[in-house]
């Protein structure tokens, strides 16, 4: 596996080398503070990196808060673009930078795949999405590998790699928690439903899932939705019921959930209320977010497209699910110790 950072060359004919160095000069000293060109270890501010894995390039950008200190571990968020998106779009769509900045993690937005280069990716999560599926990706081994790559520039606490998504990047959530849970902490999946009959965890994985009652996309109840692969009779989504269900069985979990209602801060016709399954092995819990009369949104951020649905503003998801991470670290050693007990 090779791996560097991007680059990109608009050169059609060779320059003299004093015309090309003050080429490059004026490059660096315009770029913006978050796209500085890396050299060495990367310091605040957004990269892009790419690596091989298989036999597809694949690329991911990383942000890098300002507190980053180089000889401290710093945890993980991996986010995950819905389906047909992009890292960029993702950025701006769930405002993870800022949560990246207030608590000092690394927020790294991994690429899909498709068929016109960078732009309506997918990624294999399992049962779903697009081209990735279609394709057989290995985005379980993509990740394995990013991760790989990011330690080798980053100081990354490795019992604090986070994952979430929305919509396809929520569903490519739930499966690496299923497929790489030696790796994955806990994770917290908006607007996208475990793709999977049952998980397949190697170690308890404690998950939050937000989901809006009214989401048009991915539905509540399961089924095909409004998307371009729900409306082709493509992809049948499988429901939050199955999704709760399936992880509190493969964590341990009890059968029953405790609810409780949460305030009403907005004025925005939406109430909020989370349910919790616990009792999991080495501490796990499930957790779900449901937000009666929310889209295929990403609560607390403004949607970025009407007809996505409404967003509720009573919840910000990246402040719960970071209090989540928090309580929620890798427990491998926990986790052994009660397999061995039994």
């Amino acid at each position: 596996m090779n791996n560097r950072s991007s680059s990109k060359s608009g050169a059609r004919h060779a320059l003299p080398r004093w015309l090309t160095a003050t080429l490059l000069l004026v490059l660096v000293l315009t770029l913006p503070a978050d796209e500085q060109p890396q050299v060495g270890r990367p310091g605040p501010g957004t990269h892009t990196r790419s690596l091989r894995v298989g036999d597809r390039e694949r690329k991911y950008r990383v942000y890098i808060p300002k507190s980053y200190d180089g000889r401290k571990a710093t945890p993980v968020v991996l986010v995950f673009h819905g389906g047909g998106g992009d890292p960029d779009g993702m950025m701006k769509l769930c405002g993870m930078n800022l949560k990246a900045e207030q608590a000092g993690f690394m927020a790294v937005y991994p690429f899909g795949t498709g068929r016109f280069g960078d732009r309506l990716l997918s990624f294999n999560g399992g049962e779903c999405c697009g081209y990735a599926l279609e394709n057989n990706v290995d985005d379980v081994g993509f990740v394995r590998a990013l991760l790989d790559d990011l330690a080798t520039v980053a100081s990354v606490d490795a019992d604090r790699v986070f994952a979430t998504g929305l919509s396809n990047g929520g569903i490519m959530s739930h499966y690496l928690a299923s497929e790489l849970s030696d790796r994955i902490a806990s994770i917290a999946s908006v607007g996208g439903p475990l793709m999977l009959e049952q998980p397949r965890n190697s170690r308890a994985v404690p998950v939050m899932q937000f989901h809006g009652t009214k989401d048009e996309f991915a539905p509540f109840e399961g089924g095909f939705g409004k998307g371009f692969l729900g409306r082709n009779g493509i992809t049948k989504f499988r429901s939050v019921e199955h999704t709760m269900q399936s992880w509190a069985r493969a964590n341990g979990c009890g059968t029953e959930s405790e609810a409780v209602t949460l305030p009403d801060r907005a004025a925005d016709g939406m109430q909020v209320s989370r349910k919790t399954w616990t009792g999991g092995r080495a501490g796990s819990e499930v957790v779900l977010i449901e937000i009666q009369g929310g889209g295929h949104t990403w609560p607390g951020q403004r949607p970025v497209i009407e007809r996505l649905g409404e967003s509720t503003m009573d919840i910000s998801a990246n402040d719960l699910m970071w209090e989540f991470f928090q309580r929620h670290p890798r427990t491998r050693r926990a986790d052994s110790k009660q397999k061995e007990n039994r």
